[in-house]
């Protein structure tokens, strides 16, 4: 790993957080557009003349590249400011959604997704480690949690906004919205950012390096990857699955809602929970996914019953985000970059092959089917983490681990 440090000029708080907050709205701009055709595919497929499988490609597209994107785009653009940098990914990002919102043809749309993907993937590698270079030291930590808290509200609660939108107004409308939303976040950063040369750089044989010298660190990525690929091998495809309950269209938009708000009050609970047993959290995330989606496989639900049982859901894939990133940060230390990188790489591959075995499976067997393997998947982590107890307590090199 290369190192060369710049002194940047002293900043008020006051200007510091006002930054903070411009890359927040960006990573909830940037992560509601990558997840946004969760609860448009059925709209969209039937637009474009495809079926909801093929659609979940709209999912698939994008984790995919941001995975091999995330590491990649930070390694070729270390030399370059990171506020150029970032701005201009959002703004790749918002040009995207706009051009999906006015395309005729699924192809456009995918071409479209695969820029998303690009711009997911080095935006969260880089924002999330920029939040003590704009805020006093004692509030970095705090700024960080804000900046990964647009990570969550878009996962949470701007997937079902884009979702009633679209119902609203149409599909086409909801895409040009996060597209705007994007552009918007653009302008706050070149103003509100100051300058931000590198500072450290990552190069690519740093990441197996820290992958193989870390037990704890491949435990924590195992963990996501299971989690995430059950969690989407179903969520991809929610829209249909509430669907062939017999939920009414024009309330499954409400339900996402309920399923954000509940994700919102799960990721708040996590924030208490991991400081007290990041180990009793992250079973307790395990459960409540896998209760959720075997009871959605399993009962004759309605309006009601599927609204308890996605606020269960809820609430434990709100818990996700600052479960996971604290035992990857927790299992690293000494070298928080290149493991942060690994696991934006490895949550956004699992979100791309969820979706897409999701969408294989549901075109084969129908949505009610991708939710027994979204199950297994999860219980399959719930397995390792109980395996794993007496082998993850310390990981090589040195660094501390302070729970499994």
């Amino acid at each position: 790993m290369s190192t060369s440090v710049a002194i940047a000029p002293a900043r008020s708080p006051v200007k510091g957080w006002l930054a903070v907050l411009a890359v927040t709205l960006g990573i909830f701009s940037l992560m509601t557009s990558e997840l946004l055709p969760v609860g448009l595919l059925t709209p969209v497929g039937s637009a474009l003349h495809v079926s909801e499988g093929v659609a979940g490609l709209m999912v698939t597209v994008p984790g995919l590249v941001a995975a091999f994107s995330a590491p990649i785009v930070t390694v070729v653009t270390g030399r370059i400011d990171r506020r150029i940098v970032l701005a201009v990914l959002i703004g790749l990002m918002g040009a995207a959604n706009l051009a999906s919102g006015f395309a005729t043809n699924f192809a456009v749309v995918l071409i479209a997704r695969f820029l998303i993907g690009l711009s997911v993937g080095g935006f969260w590698s880089i924002a999330g480690g920029i939040a003590v270079r704009l805020v006093p030291e004692h509030q970095a930590a705090r700024a960080t949690a804000v900046i990964f808290g647009g990570v969550e509200t878009a996962s949470v609660l701007g997937i079902p906004a884009g979702t009633v939108l679209g119902d609203l107004s149409g599909w086409r409308v909801a895409f040009a919205a996060v597209g705007a939303l994007g552009l918007f976040s653009v302008v706050c950063m070149v103003f509100l950012l100051p300058a931000l040369p590198t500072e450290e750089s990552i190069e690519l044989r740093d990441l197996p390096t820290v992958f193989r010298s870390n037990t704890a660190l491949r435990l924590a990525l195992a963990l996501t990857f299971l989690m995430i690929t059950g969690h989407f091998l179903a969520y991809t495809f929610v829209r249909p699955i509430l669907h062939t309950h017999g939920i009414d269209e024009h309330a499954t938009g409400a339900l996402l809602l309920i399923f954000g708000v509940a994700g919102i009050c799960g990721n708040f609970l996590a924030g208490t929970l991991v400081s007290k047993s990041l180990r009793g959290t992250t079973i307790a995330i395990a459960v409540a996914l896998a209760t959720a989606t075997t009871a959605l496989a399993l009962l004759d639900t309605n309006t009601v019953t599927a609204a308890a049982l996605l606020i269960l859901w809820g609430l434990g894939y709100g818990a996700v985000p600052v479960t996971f990133q604290t035992r990857v940060l927790r299992a690293a230390p000494a070298t928080p970059e290149p493991a942060s990188s690994l696991y934006v790489s490895t949550f956004n591959l699992s979100i791309a092959l969820g979706a897409l075995v999701g969408g294989a499976v549901v075109d084969q067997y129908g949505p009610l089917s991708v939710l027994w393997p979204a199950t297994a998947l999860v219980l399959a982590a719930l397995l390792i983490l109980a395996l794993s107890r007496r082998t993850a307590r310390q990981p090589s090199g040195g660094a501390r681990y302070s729970s499994a």
